[in-house]
């Protein structure tokens, strides 16, 4: 069976929690650990956490979002671009480098409830404007980002970090376990194919669709390293859905 989705009420607490998480990640991490490299090639843990801080700010002001938006799509012609995003991510990564490890803390804090407050205050009609998010989602609307999507890049980011440390993840079934089963739920309707998931750990659960599908046992953190390539996937995990 497939879990509910996240509806907006959830998704408002789980938004405002993993902002509190991912800043409280960063704020632990000693010298070393601010320059490891990340399953993000291009990125090591503090290019990391300046793409969250500068997603953050955007999330928060709409005015900076246009910024980046007119400032960075173009970079895509200077990068090894994969999505139309990219540009707005190394804009973040680039403008927020002068800043001091312990101001990227500072800042991550006092982004957080700004930008879920900037997110919920979107009127609806912009919350319908179809967004292309490119294979195997396409297009649609800007509440999806704003609901999960923006929550999803940060805890996939965190997930970034601890993986780049090698530190055990704080994972809660309430928080977590949530993420991953609305992920799990969009990523089967997409595929479609039948399948039996066993996903381990805190943040894990039991899944099942269409009857003599494959039966997959991983760690769930693992699950979604998968489904976002940071980790190569076969079978049924050869469907993607990237975070």
């Amino acid at each position: 069976m497939m879990p509910n989705r996240i509806k907006r009420p959830e998704a408002r607490v789980l938004a405002e929690e993993e902002f509190v998480r991912f800043a409280n990640l960063v704020a632990s991490l000693t010298p070393d650990e601010w320059a490891r490299p990340t399953d993000c090639s291009a990125w090591d843990v503090r290019k990391i956490a300046l793409h969250v801080l500068g997603s953050g700010d955007a999330q928060a002001s709409f005015p900076t979002f246009v910024h980046q938006l007119r400032r960075g799509v173009p970079l895509n012609k200077e990068i090894d671009s994969h999505h139309w995003v990219d540009g707005m991510n190394e804009l973040q990564i680039r403008e927020r480098e002068h800043l001091s490890n312990d101001a990227v803390v500072a800042q991550l804090r006092a982004v957080g409830p700004k930008a879920v407050k900037g997110r919920w205050r979107t009127p609806p009609p912009a919350r319908y404007l179809p967004i292309p998010f490119g294979p195997p989602i396409g297009w649609t609307s800007l509440k999806y980002l704003l609901d999960v999507g923006f929550t999803r890049d940060v805890w996939a980011h965190r997930i970034d970090i601890h993986s780049a440390i090698d530190r055990p993840m704080h994972l809660t079934a309430d928080h977590d376990g949530r993420l991953v089963a609305d992920i799990v739920a969009e990523w089967a309707s997409i595929h479609r194919q039948p399948f039996e998931l066993v996903l381990d750990g805190p943040a894990g659960g039991k899944y099942t669709q269409g009857a003599d599908g494959e039966r997959v046992e991983i760690d769930a953190v693992d699950f979604i390293r998968t489904l976002s390539g940071r980790l190569p996937g076969t079978g049924v995990l050869s469907n993607p859905l990237p975070l």
